[in-house]
């Protein structure tokens, strides 16, 4: 009996090592942060067995074909567009007199460097933070097209405002003009590829982006690497870019969410033809391996700018900014580190889920223990209990550091906002997260207007009214079940 049980021990002890052995070789042949590293490499020798089921879940990257595709397509864009329209524009030496303050030019040089995020200046804007609103102007743009849409979402349900979506665009392309839709799969679950069958009837067409494209999904099960960008462009000059998806619960018609409270840009002018540039390369990346015929580089527009452009005080000077796993360069995160880097004021930041990684978590405290005035808003519940926990636990380190976090009562905040000082200000996809950060595929513009940046700092102050000012007492009261979930949670933020 004392000889069987040894050897269980040891059999046990040898598959430990083994299983150690195997996480050590599979999360460190793999780039990623330090921090997500450990954060696999906890999961996979503590969770011996089902450590590795997660890991085939969330810890597989992109493939390398998949990143060479990405790659290989924007290079071919920055080659040809993005050269051509840099050389002739010299937007880093055009920003007028009034608008050279440093902080705008060391922001704008950032971006340009960091992701030939191109400056252009014929911008008109107007903000919407209701859905129903949204979507009234954003179909009705769709219904009046001439010539071409081009949409992608994280989220395209098939429920009743999908529905509406897609019959405008039914309509669109009936009367000719060229409609292309790419959507994440995972993030518009229930939605068959069937349901854009009709609009490939009508001469459309609809393709699930690269990274979730998969027919059969079991045999690439991976979860992270999301499309989360939500773009429109319509005839190459009116464009949409912010937080909102297509579904019921972005107009208010979900009884979990309620009232839900988002930030999306229209721009009329340039920065739509850049919008169309990055929807391009997602678009030739996702239909690779289909019969789909690709966005042709001849197709995107270019654009010249004039003084009157420049020195129009109504027109905002506006960078598209987009990230994502397929490179290095961190272009949103960088630019969020930039506004905060430069604040002198204020610094007011809307975010769903507040999981900082370490140099933005850092950077906040220091601003707010500088005199700046920090805030930051986040909801009063969650729609993914884990990451709500991380973000709990977040706000409490960021509160217990002088830095201001309010809880938004009327329902769910999903805005995804930045705004800072007399003229800067940026409104995308991305939240303040490791995924947005580095796991997912995001779309951001960073703008530079004092109207609009003055116009989202009073949307942010007249949400205050509807919040809660979070306190070291508030989160003392908790109980220590739920103290240990936001230990717990933010262990593993890094990685889900």
């Amino acid at each position: 009996m004392i000889l069987t049980w040894d050897i269980i021990r040891r059999t046990i002890e040898v598959l430990w090592i083994i299983n150690i052995a195997f996480a050590v070789w599979t999360v460190f042949r793999s780039r990623r942060s330090v921090v997500a590293t450990w954060a696999w490499m906890l999961v996979l020798t503590v969770l011996p067995g089902i450590g590795f089921i997660l890991y085939l879940f969330f810890g597989r990257q992109l493939s390398h074909d998949e990143i060479f595709a990405i790659q290989e397509e924007q290079k071919k864009v920055q080659r040809h567009y993005l050269a051509e329209q840099r050389n002739m524009l010299k937007e880093h030496d055009l920003l007028p007199e009034k608008e050279r303050l440093p902080r705008v030019r060391m922001l704008s040089e950032l971006n340009l460097n960091n992701d030939d995020a191109i400056l252009t200046f014929d911008n008109q804007v107007k903000v919407f933070t209701s859905g129903p609103e949204l979507f009234d102007q954003m179909i009705l743009d769709i219904k009046n097209a001439k010539k071409s849409i081009s949409l992608e979402f994280y989220t395209f349900y098939s429920d009743q405002l999908g529905k509406r979506v897609l019959k405008a665009l039914e309509a669109a392309a009936a009367n000719g003009a060229k409609v292309r839709v790419i959507y994440d799969t995972s993030g518009s679950r229930g939605t068959k590829p069937a349901f854009f069958d009709h609009l490939r009837e009508l001469g459309g067409e609809a393709q699930p982006f690269i990274s979730t494209s998969k027919k059969h999904w079991f045999t690439t099960p991976r979860l992270n690497y999301h499309l989360h960008r939500k773009l429109v462009i319509i005839d190459h000059h009116i464009g949409y870019i912010g937080g909102f998806n297509i579904g019921d619960q972005y107009v208010n018609k979900s009884p979990k969410f309620g009232h839900w409270r988002d930030t999306h840009l229209r721009v009329i002018g340039q920065s739509p033809i850049l919008m169309e540039v990055r929807f391009a390369m997602d678009w030739n990346t996702s239909i690779r391996r289909t019969n789909l015929p690709k966005f042709e580089l001849k197709e995107l527009k270019s654009f010249r700018v004039n003084r009157k452009d420049i020195n129009d005080s109504k027109n905002v000077a506006m960078q598209i900014v987009s990230s994502g796993p397929d490179n290095q360069h961190y272009g949103i995160r960088r630019g969020y580190q930039g506004i905060i880097a430069g604040a002198k004021k204020y610094i007011y930041i809307q975010t769903p889920y507040l999981i900082p990684e370490e140099s933005i978590l850092e950077a906040l405290i220091i601003a707010a223990n500088s005199g700046i005035d920090v805030r930051i808003m986040i909801p009063c519940m969650p729609d993914h209990p884990f990451v709500y926990r991380a973000t709990e636990y977040y706000a409490k380190y960021l509160v217990a550091h002088n830095v201001k976090v309010y809880k938004y009562n009327d329902g769910f905040i999903h805005a995804k906002t930045m705004v800072s000082g007399s003229n800067i200000s940026s409104v995308g996809s991305a939240n303040q997260d490791f995924r947005s950060y580095t796991l997912n595929f995001e779309v951001n513009s960073f703008n530079y207007n004092p109207a609009l940046t003055q116009e989202l700092k009073e949307i942010f102050e007249k949400d205050l009214d509807k919040c809660t000012l979070l306190t070291n007492e508030y989160f003392a009261k908790q109980s220590s079940w739920l103290k240990f979930k936001q230990y717990f949670s933010r262990l593993l933020s890094p990685i889900f």
